[in-house]
């Protein structure tokens, strides 16, 4: 997965928009929007790619202390952002309880294992501190999966064909989801993870979604 994202490291921001319908800023704004972090809160952005969640969280939270990881070092190069760590997410080198928002764009796919890489984030982030992410997913019908999959096969080999010279290389988006779960069953996982007050919106006819959780109360922690 690193060297995959090295690789695709300078058309990462022109495949996420591609790939989103063109939708991708929109989104990831609305996102941040319904966030609610505190004044001088701590932020991370996490599976972060050119940090596009940081930069919004910067703009429209003032003050806030912004911390960015990913697994590719080339992609934290890209972002630009100064505070920036090499992390799996599966492992992160954080103290526990110590993030007011913790926001994932396009990574929960990428994790090795999605329930370790959610405990995770359930570990450094305070109690009522809240979970963002935006990402592809299953749709609910197994037709529209079909369908979905197909149109994202087609994408991925056109632009990797276009850009690489190799067809596969954005094949990887439609790969990962086809093990992936759908909206409404990630919103479970999270509940079952100890989430509460989870939300989604889906787009693209469940397709993509911003998912929005919060870190039980401490009284109500799993212990």
């Amino acid at each position: 997965m690193r060297d995959l994202f090295s690789t695709i490291a300078p058309r990462y921001d022109f495949i996420t928009r591609v790939f989103s319908y063109g939708m991708d800023r929109r989104w990831k704004r609305l996102a941040v929007a319904r966030a609610a972090i505190p004044r001088e809160g701590r932020v991370l952005d996490l599976a972060c790619g050119t940090g596009d969640f940081a930069k919004l969280v910067a703009l429209r939270y003032p003050g806030t202390r912004i911390t960015a990881a990913d697994l590719s070092d080339r992609m934290l190069r890209r972002s630009g952002l100064g505070n920036a760590v090499c992390a799996d997410a599966a492992l992160l080198p954080f103290a526990p309880a110590i993030f007011d928002a913790v926001f994932i764009g396009y990574g929960l796919r990428n994790f090795f294992h999605l329930a370790h890489a959610i405990a995770e984030v359930h570990r450094v982030l305070k109690p009522c501190g809240m979970l963002v992410s935006l990402d592809f997913f299953l749709p609910n019908s197994a037709w529209l999966r079909l369908i979905y999959l197909g149109y994202l096969y087609a994408q991925g080999a056109f632009w990797g064909l276009i850009l690489h010279g190799r067809a596969r290389i954005y094949t990887y988006i439609p790969n990962s989801l086809r093990g992936f779960l759908s909206a409404r069953e990630f919103a479970t996982l999270l509940r079952a993870m100890d989430f509460c007050e989870v939300t989604a919106r889906t787009f693209v006819l469940g397709g993509i979604a911003i998912h929005w959780a919060k870190r039980a109360p401490a009284d109500r922690d799993i212990q």
